[in-house]
């Protein structure tokens, strides 16, 4: 039974705040282009622009600017960053205001942890031995502080599971609950709208039938509201398709519609979602730090009478299976771990119950000593999270800033529209991946009318040529060079030769 008051989780959650905090030292910006986007599009909603970006981050936004928001990524990281910026940010500044209420979410994982390991039957040690893994995080070390939706996914998962266990008994309230957190997690990443699914299987039980319908009708009522807003925006509908058919991820960001970009061959389309399938079990087994994989096997086992539990499993197994054959270019690029963070906390949970009943029937001195081992292993993976995220996003941020000097006076085209539109200050539209005759009608819509193009070593194939000194267009100016980055001016108006522009 869960503690009457857990104090020592709470202190724990305590301690786990002057961590967080900490790690805010080098995870002190976005650093990649969701959480960019996501701070962004906070900013402006924080000052009274709604959900607009005064950027394009790919084809299908390219319009009058600004353009409506969110018809690719979902909406609570951008509101709960901005829910902060707005009576704080000209106190402490926008980005350290945005990153304040997701140090709070991430502090309170560990106390949400112990109690669904508690919940589940765990002992008090391994819930807080739980509890410290999950605030100290492993992989999801720099996550829970991102400009991203990681700490709420993770926090409205195990809330989830936890009501749904109640749901599961036949609780109509806690049903309802249940299908709230399914519609918020669904405004946070995509995917987890799957999590309904198993609040229709509780409806077609006699016994949970009202708890089923209710949490099932609460959850389609928000997520239909969002899909509501976006028919009434203009979402385009080759976003599912351009995830989902093309071949090459880049080509999500060229010019051409799937047709003409066309459709991978099955051969390699079966290639890429076998390769799919064994790069994101990779991920899931080094989330899990490797060390709680069997324990959680174990767990599984143990509990699978229990209605949360068989739920957890069966949607993990669902979402892996969806983003490895459905989305599975994006899914190898950070969009299945993004996906673990709502499974993560309640899965600690449930390996703590999987280590107990491993370890202690073999002596108290062997559980302390797994128990310190493992949360070993994973500060060293949260403490090498954290260096690889500086080294791989802090690097690049500095070496754009170094670059802004040399970039002529207005808009520009950069692969990556939301961030350059954080470090510029300045309107910023995506290079197409079709190449250079595609970037030259990006550049000419009149409004706002493209200066130059900046090219990182990370570019698209389509300009390797340009960027290792290849012949250049008329229209382009010659490069001006900083470090990696290639600023080419735009001399003359470019033109479009492929049925597109204005």
């Amino acid at each position: 039974m869960p503690d009457a008051w857990p104090i020592r989780p709470a202190l724990l959650s305590l301690l786990f705040v002057v961590l967080r905090a900490a790690s805010t030292l080098v995870v002190g910006q976005p650093g990649y282009t969701d959480a960019y986007y996501y701070f962004d599009v906070a900013t402006r909603l924080a000052r009274g622009a709604g959900l607009t970006a005064d950027f394009v981050w790919a084809p299908l936004e390219l319009g009058a600017l600004p353009v409506a928001s969110h018809r690719f990524w979902m909406p609570i990281a951008s509101v709960l960053q901005a829910a902060s910026i707005a009576p704080l940010g000209t106190l402490i500044g926008d980005l350290r205001a945005a990153q304040l209420v997701l140090v709070f979410v991430a502090a309170v994982l560990p106390f949400a942890t112990y109690i669904c390991a508690r919940s589940l039957g765990a002992g008090e040690r391994l819930s807080l031995v739980a509890a410290a893994i999950v605030g100290l995080g492993g992989l999801f070390a720099p996550a829970w502080v991102s400009f991203d939706g990681f700490g709420v996914a993770a926090l409205l998962g195990m809330a989830f599971f936890v009501v749904f266990a109640r749901a599961a008994s036949g609780s109509a309230l806690a049903g309802a609950l249940a299908g709230i957190l399914v519609g918020l997690l669904y405004l946070t990443r995509a995917e987890t709208a799957l999590f309904g699914l198993a609040l229709l299987a509780l409806a077609l039980r006699p016994a949970t039938r009202a708890a089923g319908l209710f949490g099932a009708a609460l959850a389609l009522a928000i997520g239909g509201g969002w899909l509501v807003r976006d028919v009434a925006i203009g979402t385009p509908s080759q976003y599912l398709a351009r995830t989902a058919f093309l071949g090459r991820y880049q080509d999500f960001f060229a010019l051409g519609d799937v047709e003409t970009l066309g459709v991978v061959p099955l051969s390699d389309a079966l290639g890429a979602r076998a390769s799919a399938l064994v790069a994101n079990a990779g991920t899931f087994v080094f989330a899990y730090a490797i060390v709680l994989v069997v324990p959680l096997v174990a767990g599984v086992r143990a509990l699978w009478t229990r209605g949360q539990v068989r739920a957890w499993t069966l949607l993990a197994a669902l979402v892996f299976g969806a983003e490895s054959l459905i989305w599975t270019l994006h899914s190898t690029r950070g969009s299945y771990f993004h996906s673990l963070a709502a499974f993560y906390g309640f899965g600690v949970a449930i390996a703590a119950v999987g280590a107990e009943r491993l370890l202690m029937s073999r002596g108290p001195n062997l559980a302390a000593a797994w128990s310190w081992g493992a949360l070993l292993l994973v500060a060293a993976m949260s403490a090498g999270t954290l260096q690889q995220w500086d080294a791989a996003f802090n690097t690049a941020e500095r070496e754009r800033a170094a670059s802004l000097d040399a970039i002529p006076s207005g808009a520009f085209l950069a692969i990556d529209a939301a961030a350059w539109r954080f470090i510029s200050g300045r309107t910023v539209l995506f290079t197409p991946a079709d190449g250079i005759a595609a970037a030259g009608c990006v550049a000419n819509v009149p409004e706002p009318h493209a200066t130059s193009i900046v090219l990182e070593d990370a570019h698209f194939s389509a300009y390797d040529e340009l960027y290792r000194g290849g012949p250049r267009p008329d229209w382009l100016g010659a490069p001006i060079e900083r470090g990696r980055i290639k600023i080419f001016p735009i001399v003359s108006s470019a033109p479009c030769a492929i049925g597109f522009g204005p």
